[in-house]
């Protein structure tokens, strides 16, 4: 069965795609960012502080190391720019997260720095599309855990800004 956009449901991968393990490790590393920053949004509500979201952070600054090897995998395979540029993204929020959370310290988000928000915002939620997004033509079933994890981070997120604690 043909999905479009070159991708096959047997997962036969068009070599614009790039190896498979390199879309399973970026699969995986947008569904762990996902998880973990639910996790982290719920512990607002439950603690009312940032600490173990704070703590995750390390987690998913750790994660730098896998997107680098699936980014590095899909540039040497030359794949479509939909499958790296979501890992550039990732790559370039964990930079913003380490200067303005670790580094700097510096709080923007109550007070709103729109200045530091918004860029934040964009690269987060861009990375998190970008990196979900060439699932769907890939492996629907896959794709479907990836929107499961989303609605959860997004659900997290909302319960914790009407908390008024996010």
């Amino acid at each position: 069965m043909h999905y479009g956009c070159g991708y096959t449901a047997n997962m036969q991968i068009p070599p614009s795609i790039g190896p498979w393990w390199a879309a399973l490790t970026t699969w995986s590393v947008v569904n762990v960012v996902n998880v973990l920053q639910a996790i982290g949004f719920l512990s607002r509500i439950v603690s009312g502080h940032m600490a173990i979201q704070r703590s995750l952070g390390y987690v998913m600054m750790a994660l730098a190391l896998p997107t680098t090897i699936a980014l590095v995998a899909f540039l040497r395979a030359g794949s479509h720019w939909l499958q790296w540029l979501g890992l550039i993204l990732y790559l370039a929020f964990l930079v913003l997260m380490l200067c303005v959370d670790y580094v700097w310290q510096v709080e923007f988000r109550s007070p709103l720095r729109p200045a530091i928000l918004v860029p934040f915002l964009l690269l987060f939620f861009g990375s998190i599309l970008l990196m979900g997004l060439p699932m769907f033509g890939m492996d629907r079933r896959l794709w479907l855990v990836t929107v499961g994890t989303t609605v959860l981070l997004l659900g997290s997120m909302g319960l914790a800004m009407y908390r008024r604690v996010g």
